[in-house]
């Protein structure tokens, strides 16, 4: 968990400081940093960060990180689209149900997953009105509150 924060920041770093035209490029970069990761790994990183890649004016294309403007309004949609659709949220040992409004089971999964939880093992949403989570070894569901608060304080348990 420690080494993906690290990873995600060291590839916040590369991106800023090189021309960074592909996966292959990046991989070389972090391995000389010392992470070993496989590209899946890189791109579920690049997705997580969302990473864009545009032009750079000479028939090239270059990955950037998105402004600070951009990362706030998109946390904003995400938030607002979980408070859409959350009712209650309640755990046992490091498992936690989240009860939604009808239909909007999907949605408020997709926010918890865009949120890049490290706690958060992987989560499956139910038919129509719930989204269970299962949390890493050690994470309990009220250490999962406490951090879900932080990114969304108007959550009410």
């Amino acid at each position: 968990m420690k080494e993906r924060l690290t990873r995600l920041k060291t590839i916040r770093k590369l991106i800023k400081t090189y021309r960074i035209e592909s996966q292959e490029a990046l991989l070389g970069y972090l391995s000389r940093e010392g992470y070993a990761v496989t590209q899946a790994t890189l791109s579920r990183d690049l997705k997580l960060l969302k990473v864009g890649k545009v032009s750079d004016g000479n028939n090239g294309y270059v990955y950037v990180l998105p402004s600070d403007e951009d990362r706030q309004e998109s946390e904003q949609t995400i938030v607002q689209d979980f408070l859409r659709g959350y009712i209650s949220l309640e755990y046992s040992g490091n498992m936690v149900v989240i009860k939604t409004y009808s239909g909007h089971s999907d949605v408020v999964a997709t926010a918890i997953d865009s949120m890049g939880f490290d706690e958060v093992l992987g989560s499956v949403s139910g038919r129509d009105n719930c989204v269970f989570l299962c949390l890493r070894e050690g994470i309990s569901g009220a250490d999962f509150l406490e951090t879900i608060k932080l990114k969304i304080p108007e959550l009410d348990d």
